[in-house]
């Protein structure tokens, strides 16, 4: 219950609006803590629901409070001077699957089923290459035999395709998990995405992006050529290049570098190249929502996370946390995020462009 002291803090809002565990927030409001920083005796003290958040920084007008494990989303409240704030709810990640390896998005089916990858380090064989992750959160192995599988993107045939990027090769998979070889000779074959017109679109982390049209058939041959292009090139990336495309057919492609004023480039579908926004750290998988608002996991401002880019390139962090590697959107405004070794699920009120 909020106190009636005039001392009392009064929250205004919170920055990013959502946390992973370990990740932390800005809270916004009045008599926070004192003006010159507080000293530990005059730290106020945060709880999310029932559970004790540390406090990280507090100053006048804003405190910054430090996500703790096991934490989940609930009323956020700063308590000193005798009271209590009023509260703000705070979104809080929590996990949905762990002991995985994603170094790209996850990717979602029609059915809201989740995919993921255990990648491995280069020409590491796993016993299961590709995991499903129904909507309650269970489990399942899906492809196996895979080498270090990248991308992941789901077709017009409702099915689902990966990049190796050790091998160079992009396979489609059954719906029963069989892989088979769609197509290859794609260099270090990274992010994969599709157009609206079924062209799958695969970056080579050495500096090129190739265009795989769509065919005419969906029950082809497996064996069928490919027609393949180069669509544009890039500078080289350390890593992975990720893609997605926006609502009007702009492909965007992020590779991280040791730069922290990385960019997002904007690919026409001409294939000419611009740069969309300059300034993150390491950016990594990217979605688009139905406005066209890019998410991308990045460092903004020396702050880790899930980074929001509008249209029109202004920038904000909607998720603080670590080790993000990608996204994906879920049905009802949540989303999965996804780090080195885990899959995190948030509510997030916000809802994905439907992909190709």
């Amino acid at each position: 219950m909020k106190s009636e002291s005039p001392d009392a803090p009064h929250l205004h809002h919170l920055s990013p609006p959502a946390a992973m565990p370990g990740g932390e927030i800005d809270v916004h409001g009045t008599h926070l803590g004192s003006h010159g920083g507080a000293l530990h005796a005059d730290l106020p003290r945060a709880t999310i629901g029932d559970t004790p958040a540390p406090i990280a920084l507090s100053r006048a007008t804003r405190t910054t409070v430090r996500i703790p494990e096991g934490s989940i989303s609930g009323d956020l409240v700063l308590h000193r001077n005798g009271g209590s704030s009023n509260p703000l709810f705070a979104r809080i990640a929590v996990p949905m699957a762990e002991n995985l390896h994603p170094v790209a998005n996850p990717a979602v089916d029609s059915e809201g089923r989740l995919f993921a990858t255990f990648s491995g380090s280069r020409n590491q064989t796993v016993p299961v290459s590709i995991f499903s992750i129904d909507r309650d959160f269970q489990i399942r192995p899906f492809v196996r035999d895979l080498l270090n599988p990248t991308g992941l993107a789901f077709g017009p045939d409702g099915l689902l395709y990966v990049s190796s990027r050790a091998e160079g090769t992009i396979y489609r998979v059954s719906s029963e998990g069989v892989a088979t070889l769609y197509a290859e000779g794609l260099g270090t074959a990274t992010g994969i995405a599709f157009d609206q017109e079924g062209n799958l679109y695969v970056g080579d982390r050495s500096g090129t992006i190739f265009k795989i049209a769509a065919s005419s058939d969906l029950l082809e041959p497996e064996d069928t050529p490919r027609s393949i292009f180069v669509f544009a090139t890039l500078e080289p990336s350390m890593a992975a290049y990720h893609l997605a495309f926006n609502g009007s057919g702009t492909l965007f492609v992020t590779g991280p570098t040791t730069s922290s004023n990385q960019v997002i480039h904007a690919i026409a579908p001409d294939g000419t190249t611009s740069v969309f926004y300059q300034g993150l750290g390491r950016a990594q998988g990217m979605a688009f929502d139905v406005d066209d608002n890019l998410y991308v996991a990045a460092s903004l401002q020396g702050q880790r996370g899930i980074a929001r880019i509008t249209p029109r390139g202004e920038a904000s962090l909607a998720v603080s946390g670590s080790n993000l590697v990608g996204l994906a959107f879920l049905e009802d405004g949540c989303a999965a995020l996804a780090t080195r070794d885990s899959l995190y699920h948030v509510a997030l009120d916000i809802e994905g462009r439907k992909l190709a």
